[in-house]
């Protein structure tokens, strides 16, 4: 009785090994989307006190500050040639182009209009992880993410009132290069450690981050207050570094399509802290739009 104990709890045991790394990834992936939800708002307190071309550039400088003094403390080796186009391409969407054109749609744009649609990255992302990796989710995570995208863009359309402005094509923009750079990032992930891809991309990225810090400062006025300090350290070393390492482990563990969903729900969040951080008005619809969102992560995770 004993033997038959043991083999089965052996077994039992090989059963749930392989999910206690996916809940592991799920959390860390979540974990991420919190460290995002707070990009938005930070940003707005950052544009108090630098010009746009300056916050992004002086952010890329300070969270490359951080990841290159961690990659040297621990002596990691530099990355082996075949992974520095993977790795450009990470600094491109996720380091330059996505906080660029965030930005710029922040000058004029709400945080809460602007989160939301940023909400269509999930579908994105999985759109463009197809593509790249050959990877085909099943027909039911197509329909929740549809769902959950139609429902944020719904949501979207509602309350600019049907007409595009310049600040959502700059966040259409920063959906497309982000995406590719979520991508490149998640496959790079399954290689090496999260930190590390996202660290080493911060490291390449560093030159330009410089160059511009030196030639935005030069023509864009700085005040500095308390809230555009927070700002610049918050989306510098807490979304620009740690929410991008959790965010590449997760997707590492679970897969490109399914943490792309955890996403959806990055929106609603901001709202939150739209609402509490800048005083913005939260539209009625936004507990609707939350119940629909969450039930496709919660599709999306089963399928």
């Amino acid at each position: 009785m004993r033997a038959q104990s043991s083999a089965t709890d052996t077994g039992a045991i090989a059963v749930r090994a392989p999910r206690e790394p996916r809940l592991v990834g799920t959390g860390q992936a979540a974990l991420g989307v919190v460290a995002f939800s707070l990009t938005f708002p930070a940003t707005a307190w950052g544009l108090e006190s630098f010009g746009p071309w300056s916050l992004v550039a002086v952010r890329g400088v300070l969270a490359a500050l951080v990841a290159g003094a961690c990659l040297l403390l621990l002596r990691v080796p530099p990355p082996e040639a075949r992974h520095l186009p993977g790795l450009a391409m990470v600094g491109i969407g996720t380091v330059l182009g996505f906080p660029l054109l965030t930005t710029l749609a922040l000058q004029t744009s709400t945080t809460a209009h602007a989160a939301v649609v940023v909400g269509l990255l999930p579908l994105t992302t999985a759109a463009v992880s197809a593509l790249r990796t050959g990877v085909r989710p099943s027909r039911r995570f197509w329909t929740a993410a549809l769902a959950g995208a139609a429902a944020v863009a719904v949501f979207t359309v509602t309350q600019s009132g049907g007409a595009l402005t310049r600040a959502d094509v700059y966040l259409f923009g920063a959906l497309l290069v982000c995406a590719a750079g979520y991508t490149e990032g998640g496959r790079l992930a399954r290689v090496m450690p999260g930190w590390q891809v996202i660290g080493w991309a911060l490291v390449l990225c560093l030159p330009l981050s410089a160059l511009g810090t030196a030639l935005a400062l030069g023509h864009e006025p700085v005040r500095l207050t308390a809230h555009g300090i927070a700002g610049v350290l918050w989306v510098a070393v807490g979304s620009q570094f740690l929410g991008l390492l959790l965010w590449y482990r997760g997707m590492a563990a679970v897969g490109i399509p399914r943490a792309s969903q955890l996403q959806l729900a990055q929106p609603l969040l901001t709202l939150v802290w739209s609402a509490l951080l800048l005083g913005e008005h939260v539209p009625a619809a936004a507990p609707l739009t939350a119940v629909a969102v969450l039930v496709c992560i919660a599709v999306t995770q089963r399928s």
